[in-house]
């Protein structure tokens, strides 16, 4: 997380709504060598207290999980390169403008036979953002392919003990200068997330 303070006053409940919002991460656990780190789709509990994934069973860190291990889940969201020019004032730097949120906690692995609630709770989460789309479910798959991909995979979770966050937005710029630098950001045609950052940044305060 940032250390400038100013970037890090967000609260809880917006980290946890974000986290369970973006509901995809980096989960990083060390290991001998370099930590090991998994991108995963996962479940936030609505308190913020418990995340739910899982891994398939060839995953280096599902393998490491014959009892509990330290982990930390890197949540990450818009994000994009600040030009001075934007500022509209002198002496400024380049400056890299992102949100995100680390879910900090032990993972362990659960028993087998809740896995399929977990993913069907999982599907049926981002099912449902894409309605009017008839909802997609694991009832359309043949029973014995479905059993032969779940012996693939494990289901897991993560007590949560800690959420850090960081919003960067130029909260610590003048209002009139982070919102000509938002501005600019909005202006760029690299895609939603520039869009999604120049939002945030508009509504951030010092």
């Amino acid at each position: 997380m940032h250390p400038n303070p100013a970037f890090r006053q967000t609260s809880e409940a917006r980290k946890i709504a974000f986290a369970r919002e973006q509901g995809f991460g980096l989960l990083c656990v060390g290991g001998e060598g370099a930590p090991l780190v998994s991108h995963i789709p996962f479940l936030l509990s609505e308190d913020g207290a418990m995340a739910e994934f899982h891994l398939v069973r060839s995953n280096p860190i599902a393998r490491m999980l014959a009892a509990p291990v330290q982990a930390r889940l890197a949540v990450q969201g818009p994000h994009g390169y600040i030009s001075p020019d934007w500022y509209g004032i002198d002496d400024q730097v380049p400056t890299w403008n992102y949100v995100a949120v680390h879910l900090v906690g032990r993972v362990e692995v659960q028993p087998q036979t809740a896995l399929r609630d977990l993913l069907d709770r999982q599907s049926a989460l981002f099912e449902t953002r894409l309605a009017p789309k008839p909802e997609w479910t694991a009832a359309k798959m043949t029973p014995a392919v479905l059993e032969r991909m779940m012996r693939q995979i494990v289901p897991c979770r993560m007590a949560v003990e800690e959420i850090h966050g960081t919003w960067k937005l130029n909260q610590n710029k003048a209002e009139a200068v982070r919102l000509r630098a938002a501005d600019a950001v909005g202006a760029q045609h690299t895609g939603q997330e520039v869009a999604a950052l120049a939002a945030l940044m508009r509504g951030a305060k010092g």
